[in-house]
């Protein structure tokens, strides 16, 4: 048997006629850009949270960029991050001209909130909670921090999507909560794109205007703005798949319960869950000591698997200019050297899931 880490078609397959009817309903409108596909999957999707608003754009990254544009951080700013989370949200950071301070962080991959208020300084003005994996971050201590010190709070639901802490969802935490739809993700597009979710409905207008050029009346600009908008077709295609986003979560929670009760090695550690969180488990993560040795093992047994992330931000050539060197981060480093993603997908079979398993077991 062969267990490919992820198999993207599969999903598309559970409901291949509403997505492809979709798809020629937006083709044959002649309308592609901004029109009621957006304006239908933006409010079904702040529904689908509990946000009053929902802004679409061309990706996740461009939800972080615009979020902290919108909040006025700008050069000489600094916000606080895991020093783990994917480079994108380290960019987005950066790209206003701010300064990423790096957190390390805790056992369940996110940043640990304990030490976030040793790092803040007079030029500290936000914070971004990073749900790496699926996994929510301890929203109860983070939120506090911000509250306290007055800081703006930023949270990066790339990987969340449906993901709760105490019974609420992910992004509804936050002043602004980001989310990325490409296609991996579990709330995953067709190509790329990506929304933000606010109850601020200044921040939302912001947004809007930042997202179409700095425009809200065409051809009157009234910012230096982007071109990020999330177009017709993936709107109405996402807007076909969030009506299946719970049972989609929940198949990848079954497959997530499978593994943390029957994979059964002392060489493998498996992830542990946040008190009060339900993660929806866009990634299973595991560490081991010689990752290298494990992934030829797992390639042997025609099993996939992928590292979420090798390289931790602070040592990628793309921030040299901050200085840091090996060492800094202790943490990051060793789950960077330690992390090897496992195959949790829709549409993966009991048959699948019961080889992967009986080959972990005899690592």
């Amino acid at each position: 048997m062969k267990v490919a880490f992820n198999v993207l078609d599969r999903q598309f397959m559970m409901h291949k006629e509403e997505y492809e009817a979709k798809a020629l309903e937006v083709l044959r409108s002649g309308w592609y850009i901004l029109g009621k596909e957006v304006e239908a999957f933006e409010t079904e999707f702040a529904k689908y949270l509990g946000s009053r608003h929902c802004v679409g754009l061309a990706s996740g990254l461009d939800a972080i960029v615009l979020a902290f544009r919108a909040l006025d951080i700008k050069a000489g700013d600094e916000v606080i991050v895991a020093g783990n989370a994917y480079i994108a949200c380290v960019m987005g950071i950066s790209m206003n001209n701010a300064v990423p301070v790096f957190c390390e962080p805790d056992e369940y991959y996110n940043i640990d909130a304990s030490k976030i208020e040793s790092l803040i300084t007079s030029k500290t003005k936000a914070i971004l909670a990073v749900h790496l994996y699926g996994q929510p971050c301890d929203m109860k201590s983070i939120k506090q921090i911000c509250d306290k010190h007055k800081l703006y709070l930023v949270e990066d639901c790339a990987q969340s999507h449906g993901s709760t802490y105490d019974g609420i969802m992910t992004g509804r935490f936050s002043d602004i909560g980001c989310f990325s739809f490409y296609p991996s993700k579990n709330l995953g597009a067709f190509g790329d794109a990506g929304a933000i979710v606010t109850d601020n409905s200044e921040l939302a207008d912001k947004i809007r205007v930042l997202r179409n050029y700095g425009s809200e009346k065409r051809y009157y600009n009234e910012v230096v703005g982007y071109n990020s908008r999330l177009d017709e077709l993936q709107a109405g295609l996402l807007k076909v798949k969030l009506k299946y986003l719970d049972e989609l979560n929940k198949e990848r929670i079954d497959i997530a319960k499978r593994y943390l009760s029957e994979v059964d090695n002392p060489k493998i550690i498996l992830p542990k869950i946040l008190d009060k969180a339900m993660p929806i488990w866009h990634l299973f993560v595991v560490r081991v000591k010689d990752r290298a040795e494990f992934m030829s093992y797992l390639n042997e047994c025609n099993i996939g698997s992928v590292i979420h992330y090798p390289i931790p931000p602070h040592l990628s050539q793309a921030y040299e200019y901050l200085g840091y060197k090996e060492g800094d981060y202790p943490i990051t480093e060793s789950y960077a050297n330690e992390v090897v993603s496992l195959p949790i997908y829709n549409g993966m079979t009991k048959e699948e899931v019961d080889y992967a398993i009986k080959y972990l077991n005899k690592y």
